[in-house]
């Protein structure tokens, strides 16, 4: 049953008949939404963390809930049991068809995947590899009024070579298989660069191409049209930065409501912060789509910071993405995430034990940091300004203490978070440090800390614009304790900084510890 959880510190409702931009302000990249009947679906890049591939659910088009993932694992399984950081799932679509929910998505190394379900929320069936090949990236299916589908795509130039191109394959009846190797029907090169995220419509016997241009941080939405599947495409510049500081609005999808009013969800990159999701009005003009407000009149709108709800919403039932976990479940709470295809020796979530419990594993044998270690249970960053708490239990006896520890992290490029661990006086808390991370740089430790116990409460507070994290702990969750120096989250990979726990081990051959977690919380 889907749960409702409303955030403590980001809400898109300003209870006023309007809402707010970002309506989520949490690294949901190239977000693809579509409508069936009066219910709104949301899937999303998920690169190489997984579960993959969210799949969100809204009613009225602002508030948004996790009900599910439709990849419980990354494929090829055995590729993605490492991490494989900026790898995995880019750009997927969401369409509904046959009464059955479809998904499709570009893999660079491997190539065009789908699966499918009858329930958004699951089960859906094992990927299907749909086009195989190096560098298809951005799917988006179209199922055409006599029965042909077609599917458009763009190119990574990392693995292919060539970018800035959009291209058609037909695909058999069901959807399952490319049918061809497909005809280039647009190319950016010339005032389109880096054109890519393209997303399939038909409306009014025009086939329309809604893609970006000119790059994730400074680009440009653009509409293509024609009258024939292959083109020649007409274009059209149709949302731009100008005066507004939504940068580069970017990569989304249109949605109709059931009264025919026309809406556009695209991203924004907020560099540590990740892709943070926008909904702009849209409206017809001339056969061309305007998004935003065209304030002076030339037909390409402006991202909007404010506009009227789209449907009204029933304050009782607010839902956001979730964001604490008392761990009171057997089941992780859905807005967590792991950095490769995780294991059942990771951790344990027994029904009725009221906590997380985390086994320290080994970091890989080349790394002297945790930029590879897969076992970092994680989420994202949920507002410009949070706070993230959580109350930790170290659980070690002295013949497997050495090397072993548990702890906050906030994740990245850099990472910087809190550990406890024990020497042979008892237990300590310190700030350690990483930066260059994904360059092989050595972590550091800050500052330390002789703790009375083995049980500690550890908080990270986040704070805009530019994502300084200051950490502090306590013995007694009511007085904190600052410790270390502040600290700058940086992106990922394609990704937003992430904030989380983990356990580590770097001796594999004493075994034994564990941390119990006993909730992890965001507040104010």
């Amino acid at each position: 049953m889907e749960q409702c959880f409303a955030s403590k510190v980001w809400l898109p409702d300003l209870q006023d008949g309007r809402y707010r931009n970002p309506i989520i302000y949490a690294d949901y990249s190239d977000p693809d939404v579509i409508r069936v009947g009066k219910e709104y679906y949301m899937t999303a890049s998920s690169f190489n963390c997984t579960p993959g591939l969210p799949i969100l659910h809204s009613r009225d088009m602002i508030h948004w809930t996790i009900i599910g993932h439709a990849l419980p694992k990354q494929y090829p399984v055995e590729y993605f049991n490492v991490p494989r950081h900026g790898d995995g799932c880019w750009a997927p679509c969401i369409r509904y068809h046959n009464e059955h929910f479809y998904i499709y998505w570009g893999d660079p190394d491997f190539g065009i995947y789908m699966v499918k379900a009858s329930n958004p929320a699951g089960p859906w069936t094992e990927p299907v590899l749909v086009l195989e090949g190096k560098g298809l990236i951005d799917p988006s299916p179209l199922w055409d009024d006599d029965g042909k589908v077609w599917l458009v795509h763009g190119w990574a130039g990392s693995r292919a070579g060539v970018n800035s191109l959009l291209t058609v394959n037909q695909l058999s009846p069901d959807g399952s298989k490319a049918l061809d190797e497909g005809k280039h029907v647009f190319d950016g090169h010339d005032a389109h660069p880096t054109i890519e995220g393209p997303k399939f419509y038909k409306r009014d016997g025009y086939y329309y191409i809604f893609a970006p241009a000119g790059g994730v941080s400074t680009g440009w939405q653009l509409a293509l049209r024609s009258k024939d599947v292959y083109g020649p495409y007409e274009e059209k510049i149709v949302l731009e930065q100008g005066g507004s500081e939504t940068n580069g609005p970017h990569q989304g999808a249109w949605v109709e409501t059931p009264e025919g009013k026309s809406w556009f969800y695209h991203f924004q990159d907020r560099e540590a912060y990740g892709r943070i999701v926008h909904l702009q009005p849209m409206e017809w003009k001339d056969g061309w789509p305007v998004i935003g407000k065209d304030g002076d009149g030339d037909g390409i709108g402006e991202p909007v910071y404010y506009w009227e709800k789209p449907v009204k919403t029933n304050p009782e039932t607010i839902c956001t993405p979730a964001e604490d976990d008392e761990f009171n479940s057997d089941k992780l709470g859905l807005q967590w995430q792991w950095h490769a295809n995780p294991m059942v020796t990771w951790y344990a979530l027994m029904r009725g034990s009221g906590y997380l419990r985390l086994f320290p594993m080994k970091l890989p044998e080349d790394q002297i940091n945790m930029w590879m270690s897969p076992n970092l249970l994680l989420q994202k960053f949920p507002a410009p300004d949070f706070t993230a708490t959580t109350s930790i239990s170290w659980n070690v006896d002295t013949i497997a203490m050495n090397g072993k520890r548990a702890g906050l992290l906030v994740m990245g490029n850099d990472y910087a978070g809190l550990v406890i661990y024990r020497d042979s006086e008892g237990y300590k808390i310190s700030q350690i440090e990483c930066l260059k991370a994904k360059s092989g740089a050595s972590e550091k430790m800050l500052d330390e800390h002789r703790l009375p116990g083995n049980e500690v409460f550890m908080r990270v507070k986040v704070e805009s614009p530019l994502g300084w994290c200051r950490f502090s702990w306590s013995t007694d969750g009511t007085h904190f304790y600052s410790i270390g120096k502040p600290f700058q989250a940086q992106p990922d990979t394609w990704i937003g900084a992430k904030v989380g726990v983990f356990s580590s081990s770097s001796d594999n051959k004493k075994r034994g510890g564990f941390a119990d977690i006993d909730w992890f919380r965001i507040t104010k």
